[in-house]
């Protein structure tokens, strides 16, 4: 359903009224009172009382009054919200737990069982929950539990063999990251323990694998229809399928479809098979990929083909009042190899994060149609060497609406060379980049990052990038159960000696959300976000509620030379909703009003839009060693 058709703004209306709630409420659960020391005779009893606490109480006592009348508005505010919401407490302390298997460290794993939950009616924490409804039974029947082969390949333990360190831990994460299961625990079970053997539970709980989405206009009939299946019959399998119709000229419809298949015979080597026809982007992809899954793991690389051709914007001129296009087409083959090499330690049961890869990647490509005749046919040579330390923790009401999530932390550096050999010129190529995140229950999460690459030709420097980027949220704020987070995040990219069709924007993620400018473009730029996500009690249908208020700001310049603040900055402003169900594979939905006070002067840009959005706006780098490549400019 298209934001601006009249149906969308009906079903908007009870979430407007929701949102004056919840900000109003949420100003109250920003920060809790601190309570001042009062002194008192022994036999003398203080009560001290928050007031805070008591307006929220007194706030979803009402509307829970409401709920129970037999009006209209009671009937929806009883179908919309959720006036018990189960908020599982949990143990996430990772380091803990982590310093907890180490004493089972090189232990003979003696039997694994491993039980895995249906999507709806279950719980991990307590395993003795079934579905007591009929929609949670309704909904296990059209899905396929995962397989218990399919959660026993993923561990990195096997039984009568010796466990070594961090595999438990690892496991663990592994487990909670891949696509189509919601949330894992492993445990020892410390009844059957010995000192020189153990056995493990696996718990798993699958996510509702089938899921879609779509959109459609009213005004010009057009819309988006996707289906996916996270794991096709419980084995892993995801296929994917987008058909967009009703699409403006050359052509009314469009095609994308993918395949994958993960760690193929407990190797962790993935295939992904693409194939992709829209209008002015064409794909043929086939690759098999293996990343460095986990810090133990001594070997990755990747080999493939692809076959692409695409429209991309042309350097604009001063006089032009529509952006300008050129097709480029090409084939490119691309390989590489890596390998971790781990540091000795005297220190028995303890495993080193600490790892130094090497990698080499061969990439050709051919070109068969370009744009400009700054694009040429190469074969491209790259090594890299670098040294990475990783770490997890966990924690919830990141990205998530209540769920485990891991959180990558440590540092990684690395320098890669190569050689470029072209039909045209003949070049060399130098990067290096550095990160180092660090994290803590109290303090919050801070990431810093910076990258440098560039060509270099006949001791010229060209199609250098410079690159800085910092993240930081706070720690979680709770008062009751509404929560609250702030993220800042800062960015800049700057382009050295670029070709004149390299241009960076500001549209959507790389600037200011919503905002979406075919001609401004530039070669360098600096961009400030902010955030602050006021999670609420509310839940529909077992869609969580959050709400959040956002600001951003870009700077962007043209040339080479020239300094994006010399010229006012963009910005926009704006308040939103987000909609979950951890249950299900859908994507957060997020429903956002913005507000954008400087416009392009060549273009017809509403000041004011509300749109609609599944992409995630901040997200984590993890610290594993990537494949050596250029920097990317964009």
């Amino acid at each position: 359903m298209h934001p601006c058709s009249p149906n969308y703004s009906l079903a908007l209306r009870p979430l407007l009224l929701a949102l004056l709630l919840l900000f109003t409420t949420g100003l109250a659960a920003q920060k809790k009172p601190t309570p001042k020391p009062v002194l008192v005779k022994p036999d003398t009893t203080v009560i001290i009382t928050d007031t805070t606490r008591h307006f929220e109480e007194r706030v979803m006592q009402n509307l829970k009054q409401l709920s129970e009348r037999k009006t209209i508005m009671g009937k929806l505010l009883n179908s919309l919200l959720e006036f018990d919401p189960k908020d599982e407490v949990l143990n996430l302390d990772a380091e803990l737990i982590e310093r907890e298997y180490e004493r089972h460290n090189y232990k003979v794993v003696r039997n694994i069982r491993i039980v895995t939950q249906d999507a709806f009616g279950y719980s991990i924490q307590d395993t003795t929950l079934v579905p007591d409804n009929w929609l949670e039974k309704t909904g296990n029947i059209f899905h396929a539990k995962s397989k218990r082969n399919l959660v026993r390949n993923k561990l990195l333990f096997q039984k009568n063999k010796v466990l070594e360190p961090l595999a438990l831990v690892e496991s663990e994460r592994l487990l909670r990251q891949t696509d189509y299961i919601l949330d894992a625990r492993i445990i020892v079970d410390e009844r059957t323990t010995t000192d020189d053997s153990l056995d493990v539970i696996v718990i798993t709980k699958d996510v509702f694998s089938l899921g879609g989405s779509g959109s459609f206009s009213p005004s010009s009939g057009s819309g988006r229809v996707t289906v996916r299946e996270l794991n096709f019959l419980g084995l892993g399998h995801q296929p994917e399928i987008t058909y967009r119709f009703n699409q403006e000229k050359p052509r009314p419809w469009e095609f994308a479809g993918r395949y994958s298949i993960e760690n193929i015979g407990r190797s962790y080597i993935t295939a992904d098979v693409a194939y992709i026809n829209q209008n002015y982007y064409k794909e043929k992809s086939a690759f098999l990929h293996r990343d460095f899954y986990a810090t133990n793991t001594r070997y990755a690389g990747a080999a493939g083909i692809s076959q692409v051709d695409e429209r991309i914007l042309l350097p604009p001129t001063s006089a032009d009042t529509v952006p300008q296009f050129g097709n480029l087409g090409y084939t490119r083959r691309d390989a590489w190899l890596g390998r971790a090499f781990k540091f000795k330690t005297y220190n028995l049961g303890y495993e080193p994060r600490g790892r130094m890869i090497i990698g080499l990647r061969v990439v050709d490509t051919k070109y068969n149609t370009t744009p400009t005749a700054n694009f040429q046919s190469n074969q491209l040579y790259l090594g890299s060497i670098g040294y990475s330390v990783r770490k997890y923790y966990k924690d919830r009401y990141l990205f998530g609406f209540g769920r485990t999530e891991d959180i990558p932390a440590g540092s990684i550096v690395s320098i890669t060379t190569g050689y470029e050999d072209g039909t045209v010129k003949d070049r060399r190529y130098l990067g290096a980049s550095i990160a180092y995140a660090r994290y803590s229950a109290n303090f919050g999460y801070l990431y810093g990052n910076a990258s440098y690459g560039s060509f270099i030709r006949d001791d010229a420097w060209e199609q250098g990038m410079l690159q800085v980027q910092s993240l930081y949220f706070t720690r979680l704020y709770e008062n009751g159960n509404w929560k609250l987070r702030h993220y800042v995040q800062g960015r800049a990219t700057f382009g050295l000696n670029r070709n004149p069709e390299e241009l960076l924007t500001i549209n959507n993620n790389e600037g200011l959300r919503g905002f979406n400018s075919a001609m401004l473009r530039g070669s360098k730029r600096f961009t400030v976000n902010y955030e602050a996500n006021l999670y609420t009690p509310f839940s529909f249908l077992g869609f969580k509620l959050a709400t959040l208020a956002f600001a951003d700001v870009a700077w962007l310049s043209a040339g080479n030379k020239a300094n994006p603040f010399n010229s006012k900055p963009y910005t926009g402003y704006g308040l939103g909703f987000r909609f979950r169900n951890e249950y299900l594979s859908f994507s957060t939905i997020q429903i956002l009003f913005s507000f954008y006070p400087r416009l392009p002067a060549n273009e017809d840009i509403s000041s004011f839009k509300v749109y609609e959005v599944s992409r995630p706006y901040y997200d984590f780098t993890d610290f594993r060693f990537e494949r050596p490549g250029v920097a990317e400019f964009r």
